[in-house]
């Protein structure tokens, strides 16, 4: 994500692809670029590859390597974006409260120490779950680059010693295979998105792209072309197949970032983006080739230079608009508005960090600046009032950074109501049964008295009310967080729910309560939020269930794009199976999404008691039907016996 002088020539236009890749990847989710990812390991390339030809060419130039002078740069090309990023984030996510404060501490001292990704592994935080909107969550790649280039300028000695650049080329490809390797290694064994996440973060797992970039520096040594050195060719066969396999590269790159589901094909995916860029980067930097100018074009070169800033604004920018606009924030499902108001934002703050803050410091150096800032303090008033306003802002700023670490909360908005909804059945376990006998054994419907008439036919039956104690509920966290409500209204009502439940697990569990004798009369089975739904789950739940017994489906409802089928599903099967009928959470909450937590899945105390009168409901109007069918037979039935009756003589 660096542009150090001098320059490559096409490194820049690459640049431009890899920030739009992950900028639509991230603004526009479900949109074409849904492994946009990728771009990522289009700049890991990039950075490797460049680093090291920069290094390569001091060397050769001087005979040594000058780290300090190096770190010195990256330091004046890396940190200033990075702090006003992180300071003025921190500030406005502080403005907004909630869940987006949730672990910033560490997300901020990540970013300082240049660790993001070892503290998010660490924490047990997911790259690929959008449930949780961590502010600085676009800074583990950062954090691997600036490893490297901690790590890279010490180890180049050692592999300068190899007499050969082949030589020097195969070790850097050899450690690549390694870490490409390990990395599908740690997924094979994995069972989860952290486990994806560890590899997906990880510097060993994840350095395969920057190796490569490596290992072509290496094989390129003394072939490639400065931009500033050499003008491209327009005719010869070289430059001609270098624009054919460039463009086919750089084609394939894109197409890779629309693959669906690329994330569930870690390590490949990144890898054959990365081997795609490294063919882009080899025509691109031919001698004489015309392909790597044309790839710097007026426009992507605008943005391929802007390109760090970007990269570092886009994220912040999308989850603080998509709070502050709507109130929540999912990766999968970011309003079109809230997308292009994010572009529009990322691009302006972007241009403007490139002009004014992070130019005049990789032009001047951090003293430098500093001493322009302090004579601009003795200068003309207007001079002086923009630089007593640039420090008034940034002490702003970091106070801003220092209140939000401060408010931050322990646990998220969804994980503390869930944990609510864990305590209130935890109590209820622990309560004494009431007397009057176990609440475990299934126990028969009652059938309604009717009364009768002067002339002794039926009358309608009073409405009927199920008790908790016929109640059996199995279901996922939502219904876990809806627990209080769900005693409350139906007293001794039997609760078995877990977090991340799928429909799947529900044949087991009521097979285990149907063995003890512990089914009730009733089973609601709330389990359609985390994963699509098959038939033959519902159909096999169906079964144990039995036919004596009444099953009741909660739709289910949540930001992601399985659930309108969830529900079809759902409502499918209550329409085709006898004794299976619908609660409708989903439709009942929709109006009052407010009152879930911040992840728009889970309720709290009032969304809790929605989830619960819409069971109850669910239920008593399956109770009453059967009643108001029992009284018609009634009725029919003295109807009939009515008629047939003898007229008695007159």
């Amino acid at each position: 994500m660096t542009s150090p002088s001098p320059r490559f020539a096409g490194l820049d236009g690459l640049r431009a692809l890899a920030v739009l890749l992950v900028v639509v990847y991230h603004l526009f989710p479900g949109w074409l670029l849904q492994s946009g990812f990728v771009g990522v390991d289009v700049f890991f390339v990039i950075s490797g590859f460049l680093i090291t030809s920069l290094l390569l060419r001091e060397h050769d130039r001087t005979g040594r390597i000058a780290l300090g002078a190096f770190w010195a740069r990256r330091a004046r090309r890396l940190l200033p974006a990075l702090a006003v990023v992180v300071t003025v984030s921190a500030s406005v996510a502080w403005l907004i409260g909630g869940d987006v404060l949730l672990g910033l501490g560490r997300q901020v001292l990540g970013a300082i120490t240049f660790s993001s990704n070892w503290a998010s592994i660490s924490a047990g935080a997911s790259y690929f779950a959008g449930t949780q909107p961590e502010l600085l969550r676009n800074l583990w790649s950062l954090a691997v680059e600036e490893q490297f280039y901690v790590l890279w300028p010490l180890l180049l000695p050692v592999f300068l010693l190899l007499p050969r650049r082949g030589m020097r080329a195969a070790v850097a490809m050899a450690l690549a295979a390694a870490s490409l390797a390990w990395a599908a290694q740690l997924v094979g064994i994995g069972a989860g998105s952290v486990d994806l996440t560890r590899a997906y973060y990880g510097t060993d797992t994840h350095a395969f792209g920057l190796l490569l970039g490596v290992a072509l520096a290496f094989a390129l040594a003394g072939r490639t072309a400065w931009s500033a050195s050499a003008r491209p060719s327009i005719g010869g066969v070289v430059p001609a197949w270098t624009a054919v396999i460039g463009t086919a590269s750089v084609i394939g790159i894109i197409i890779v970032g629309a693959l669906p589901a690329g994330a569930e094909r870690y390590p490949l995916v990144p890898a054959i983006a990365s081997a795609l860029t490294a063919v882009a980067i080899a025509a691109a930097t031919h001698a004489g080739s015309w392909f790597g100018h044309a790839l710097d074009v007026a426009p992507l070169r605008w943005i391929g230079a802007r390109s760090y800033g970007i990269y570092l604004w886009h994220w912040p920018v999308v989850v603080l608009l998509a709070l502050a606009t709507t109130g929540g924030f999912l990766e999968e499902s970011v309003p079109v508005t809230v997308g292009l108001g994010a572009a529009a934002l990322t691009l302006g703050v972007s241009a403007a960090s490139y002009r004014l803050l992070e130019q005049p410091v990789r032009r001047l150096g951090f003293r430098g600046a500093g001493r322009a800032l302090w004579a601009r303090l003795h200068s003309t008033p207007s001079r002086r009032f923009g630089a007593i306003a640039t420090v008034g802002v940034g002490a702003l700023v970091l106070g801003g950074t220092t209140a939000a670490v401060a408010a931050a909360p322990p646990v998220s908005s969804s994980q503390a109501v869930v944990e609510a909804g864990q305590r209130a059945l935890d109590a209820a376990s622990a309560a004494p049964t009431p007397s009057g006998g176990s609440t475990d054994a299934p126990l028969p419907t009652p059938t309604p008295a009717a009364t009768e008439g002067p002339d002794g036919e039926p009358l309608p039956p009073a409405p009927v009310t199920v008790s908790g104690d016929r109640v059996t509920a199995v279901g996922d966290s939502v219904m876990l967080a809806s627990a209080g409500g769900l005693l409350d209204e139906l007293p001794g009502v039997q609760i078995d729910a877990e977090v991340s439940r799928s429909m799947w697990a529900g044949s087991k569990i009521i097979d285990r309560l149907s063995d003890q004798g512990a089914l009730r009369d009733y089973v609601v089975v709330g389990l359609g939020t985390n994963g699509p739904v098959d038939s033959d789950a519902l159909q096999d739940i169906y079964d144990r269930v039995g036919r004596d017994r009444t099953l009741v489906l909660v739709t289910a409802f949540a930001p992601r794009d399985w659930i309108p089928g969830v529900n079809a599903e759902l409502t499918a099967f209550a329409a085709s199976h006898p004794g299976v009928v619908i609660a409708d959470w989903s439709g009942a909450i929709a109006p009052h999404a407010d009152v879930l937590a911040g992840d728009g899945i889970h309720p709290g105390e009032t969304g809790g008691r929605i989830y619960a009168d819409t069971v109850t409901h669910a239920i008593d109007a399956v109770a009453n039907q059967r009643a108001q069918t029992r009284y018609q037979v009634q009725l029919i039935r003295w109807a009939t016996t009515r008629a047939l009756a003898p007229v008695p003589p007159s």
